[in-house]
């Protein structure tokens, strides 16, 4: 009987380490991301879910749904300037079908408009690395809706 209390007790242990690793990166990513916001003279406003977006040119075109399908131009980089995806010749796309950063922050713009979303990494790819793209970076796009 005195084992079975241990499984109770140790879950609990594994579920609160697990939360708290996720607030420490999301503590990180949030100051990687105003260092670079401050060295790069952004204009940026948070979101609240850790995504921060700058509009360099606002438009009057339609609202974006979210979800819905999207025409954009854009370079996707790390911090460092690595440039790690690009697109200049339009890219139709479903909001359903990218990462979480998008779909919250391409909605943000109008048809026409553009500007910068700076994606922490769980909005990105989190610990899943990708090609080019290390385990929990942060991401950075210049996006301009078509």
């Amino acid at each position: 009987m005195k084992k079975l209390l241990w499984v109770p007790i140790l879950a609990l242990i594994f579920f609160s380490c697990k939360k708290k690793a996720s607030t420490d990166q999301a503590s990180v990513d949030n100051g990687i991301i105003t260092s670079y916001i401050a060295s790069h003279h952004l204009n940026a406003k948070p979101t609240g879910s850790g995504l921060y977006y700058v509009m360099n040119a606002p438009a009057t075109g339609a609202a974006i749904a979210p979800g819905s399908t999207v025409n954009v131009d854009y370079k996707g980089y790390l911090t460092n300037g690595t440039v790690f995806d690009q697109n200049t010749t339009g890219l139709t796309i479903s909001l359903n079908s990218v990462i979480a950063g998008w779909q919250e922050g391409i909605p943000l713009f109008k048809k026409g408009g553009s500007g910068t979303l700076l994606i922490p990494s769980a909005l990105g790819y989190g610990g899943q690395a990708q090609a080019n793209i290390p385990a929990y970076s942060v991401l950075i796009f210049d996006i301009t809706v078509l």
